[in-house]
């Protein structure tokens, strides 16, 4: 299986840490960029080469520490349980909101981005076990709608046809 087009459910839970590890961190470096490019842009906006990457890493290495909790947590609490359930998520969301309590230096925070993050871990987990989406692929198809600029002219005069003359 190639590393890059790994997906976190290739295997069973508790199996393939490494590739779960480059299926959580793939995404967690695209979302780190992202808000990393915004914040350099829009927030902070440093003076130099050296002050924007240190600012990309500053977002970055935490979210991909994040993703690496969650999936190592996830990972040991199933291997430690013998058990594929809910329970090893939690573990995986609240190692995951250590992280980031940590990268904010607050324990309130942690506790709480732990709390969301078991939430959402919870949800997921019963969405694989269920199987249902919460982002199913059919809202990724445009088709329909007033913001499609295929379905309708939005110019003030039309395009006329092509190929005709002047009748002369």
């Amino acid at each position: 299986m190639s590393l890059i087009k790994a997906n976190y459910y290739d295997s069973p839970e508790g199996t393939n840490l490494f590739e779960k590890m480059v299926a959580t961190n793939k995404y967690a470096l695209a979302v780190g960029l992202g808000w990393s490019s915004i914040e350099v842009l829009m927030i902070s906006k440093p003076k130099g080469v050296v002050p924007s990457l240190a600012r990309y890493v500053y977002f970055t290495g935490p979210f991909m520490g994040m993703a690496s909790a969650f999936t190592v947590g996830t990972y040991a609490a199933t291997k430690l349980r013998g058990k594929d359930d809910t329970w090893n998520y939690i573990a995986g969301a609240v190692t995951s909101g250590g992280v980031y309590g940590a990268w904010r230096r607050s324990v309130v925070a942690g506790l709480v981005s732990g709390l969301f993050f078991s939430i959402a871990g919870i949800v997921k987990k019963h969405s694989i076990d269920n199987n249902w989406e919460f982002f199913p692929d059919t809202l990724n198809r445009h088709i329909y709608g007033a913001l499609n600029p295929n379905r309708y002219d939005y110019t003030l005069t039309q395009e006329r046809e092509r190929g005709w003359t002047s009748g002369q």
